[in-house]
C-alpha cells in the first residue's frame, strides 16, 4: 500500500502542476487578446517558489505562487501549487480525527497536493471565480475535495447557468447524484452568516471524498472525478469572463465591485477552512492569503 500511494501522490502532485500550467496559460492569452482604453500592457504572472520547512529545517516540501497584478483583464489572480508534508501539530491532529482519520495521536504524519485559485477581475461586469482541488493522505485515511464557485458583484443569469452546466457535466459523468450533492453543499459552504448571503452565486464543493470507504478502493475513480472537475474549469469561467470584457461600467458599478470584495474577505478570513488549515500548518503566508482581493471597500 506505501509503494501504492507513493506513485498515486506523485500522480496526483503532476496534475495539479499540469492544471496550473494550462490555466496560466489561458488566463496570460485572455490579457494579450483584449485592449481597452486603459493603455495598459497584458499582464503576466509573477511565479515565486514556496517552501516549507520543519523543526530542524528539513524539506517538508512546497510549491509555486503564480500571482497576476494589474492586468488588463485581471486586477489580481493568483494560481498556486503545493505539495507539503510533515507531522500535524495537536490542534490540526484532532481536527483531522474529527473527519475521520484514525490513528493520529500515534502517527500525525500527513502529505497534502492541490491548486487553489481566485481572480478579481478589473471589469465589474466579469465575474470573480475560486476554483480549488487537492489531496490529502495520513497514514490511516486519504481524500479528495475542492470545487469552484462564481463571485459576480453584478449578476448576469445567463453567466450563472452556463458556469453551473458546466459543473454539472462534469459531476454527471461520474455520478448523477453528484451535482445536487456537491451544489448544496457549496451553497452551504460559502454562506457568510454574519452577513446572512451567500458571497456569490455558488458552484461545488466537497471534501472527505474517498467514495469506497473501507470496503473498496476508490482512488482511480474520486482521482478522476478531481481532474474532470479541475478540467470543466476554464470552459466554465473564460467564456462567461470574455462575454463581459466589453461591458462599460460606470463609478456605481466599481463601488458595488469593491463593496463585494469586502464581503468576500470577510468571508476568507473568518471561516474558509483553506485558509484556517495552511496558517495552521505553517505554510507560506502571503500564498494562503493570496485570495484577498487588491482593493476593497466597507460601508
Amino acid at each position: 500500500m506505501t509503494e501504492d500511494f507513493t506513485a498515486r501522490k506523485e500522480a496526483a502532485s503532476r496534475w495539479f502542476s499540469e492544471l496550473r500550467d494550462r490555466i496560466v496559460a489561458a488566463f496570460e492569452a485572455l490579457e494579450d487578446g483584449f485592449e481597452d482604453a486603459s493603455g495598459r500592457a497584458p499582464g503576466r504572472f509573477e511565479v515565486t517558489p514556496t517552501q516549507r520547512t520543519g523543526p530542524a529545517g528539513e524539506d517538508h516540501g512546497g510549491g509555486l505562487m503564480s500571482v497576476m497584478r494589474g492586468g488588463r483583464v485581471f486586477e489580481k489572480v493568483g494560481v498556486n501549487i503545493s505539495t507539503v508534508w510533515g507531522e500535524l501539530a495537536p490542534l490540526a491532529q484532532k481536527a483531522m480525527a474529527a473527519r475521520g482519520a484514525p490513528g493520529m495521536e500515534a502517527d500525525p504524519r500527513f502529505w497534502a497536493s492541490g491548486i487553489s485559485l481566485v481572480a478579481h477581475m478589473q471589469n465589474p461586469h466579469t465575474p470573480a471565480v475560486h476554483m480549488n482541488t487537492r489531496m490529502f493522505w495520513t497514514p490511516g485515511a486519504w481524500w479528495f475535495g475542492g470545487g469552484a464557485d462564481l463571485n459576480p458583484c453584478l449578476e448576469y443569469p445567463e453567466d450563472t447557468a452556463h458556469f453551473h452546466a458546466q459543473m454539472q457535466a462534469a459531476c454527471d459523468a461520474h455520478d448523477p447524484a453528484y451535482y445536487p450533492r456537491f451544489k448544496a453543499w457549496a451553497d452551504e459552504y460559502f454562506f457568510v452568516p454574519h452577513r446572512g448571503r451567500a458571497r456569490g452565486v455558488g458552484g461545488i464543493f466537497y471534501d472527505d471524498l474517498n467514495s469506497g470507504g473501507a470496503d473498496h478502493d476508490s482512488w482511480e475513480a474520486d482521482f478522476a472525478f478531481t481532474k474532470a472537475v479541475g478540467a470543466a474549469f476554464l470552459p466554465a469561467f473564460v467564456p462567461v469572463t470574455t462575454r463581459r470584457l466589453g461591458t462599460p461600467a460606470t463609478e456605481a458599478d466599481r463601488e458595488a465591485q469593491l463593496i463585494h470584495r469586502g464581503l468576500y474577505a470577510e468571508y476568507n478570513l473568518v471561516y474558509d477552512r483553506g485558509t484556517k488549515f495552511g496558517l495552521e500548518t505553517g505554510h507560506n503566508a502571503d500564498a494562503v492569503l493570496m485570495s484577498l482581493p487588491p482593493l476593497a471597500k466597507w460601508v
